[in-house]
């Protein structure tokens, strides 16, 4: 498990990330694959993401998953759907990139292999989120899409504390005109100058390398999170102790966060 100290020492979040590492299917989903869209066996799925939430201190049952579609769908959750999709992908929620509780009790799950994963927490108000963000999701503004949500909840951006994991690595990840274009359209929007200058730079080959980190960082900026609150790990999808998409890899790891600590005593 990875986490980040940022998070930690906020006091109302519990959140990790979890590694390829200590689960029990085969193959190119070795080992803790936690993806049950994948095409492996189910049962393996169903023990390693029970592995991985006691690692992370609860239970399957206590987990909520998403149907992600690389969109900039929200939806918020509650006690009545703990367990969603945690054991067969037919009773997720629907459509969703990002999810949002202010419920201690649910434990909010994405699943990545590339994309961004990231952990949204206003300490204060008690309003946690979980966000997954592709190229597509980035540009259809998913993260400041949970964060509004968040908003309607009593979160203030000023607040909000940032996780970002592990993604692709900016090096590795080389994309056409229409993809750079697409960003540079929602960069544009942001109101910080030269965004778009910082996500993307052009390769010998006449692609751009393309920093998914960077742009969910200046997302967030963007709309008030202070910068101080955004924590991003170093690591990134080419440490081949993490599942990599991109490098043929058929796995899926996972950001994992329930509301803990003393967060919440000030929510509205």
């Amino acid at each position: 498990m990875l986490r980040w100290p940022g998070l930690d020492a906020a006091g109302a979040v519990d959140a990790v990330v979890t590694t390829r590492l200590g689960g029990v299917s085969q193959g190119s989903h070795a080992t803790l694959n936690l993806g049950l869209h994948v095409g492996d066996d189910p049962q393996a799925v169903i023990e390693n993401r029970r592995r991985a939430a006691a690692a992370a201190g609860c239970t399957l049952d206590d987990l909520v998953f998403a149907e992600q579609v690389h969109g900039s769908g929200v939806t918020v959750v509650g006690g009545a759907d703990v367990g969603r999709g945690a054991t067969t992908a037919a009773d997720a929620v629907t459509r969703s990139d990002a999810l949002v509780t202010t419920d201690r009790g649910v434990g909010l799950v994405v699943l990545v292999a590339d994309c961004v994963p990231l952990v949204l927490v206003d300490p204060v108000a008690g309003v946690l989120g979980c966000v997954h963000a592709g190229w597509r999701g980035t540009v259809a503004g998913v993260t400041t899409a949970a964060l509004a949500v968040m908003a309607t909840l009593g979160a203030e951006p000023a607040r909000v504390v940032v996780g970002i994991g592990p993604a692709v690595r900016s090096d590795d990840y080389e994309v056409g005109d229409d993809v750079a274009d697409a960003l540079r359209s929602t960069l544009a929007g942001c109101g910080v100058a030269g965004a778009a200058d910082v996500v993307l730079g052009a390769t010998s080959g006449g692609r751009w390398r393309c920093d998914l980190v960077a742009a969910n960082r200046i997302a967030l900026v963007g709309a008030g999170v202070d910068t101080a609150n955004i924590h991003a790990m170093s690591s990134t999808t080419s440490d081949p102790g993490l599942f990599s998409h991109r490098r043929g890899d058929g796995g899926r790891f996972a950001a994992i966060a329930r509301l803990g600590g003393d967060g919440g005593e000030g929510r509205p």
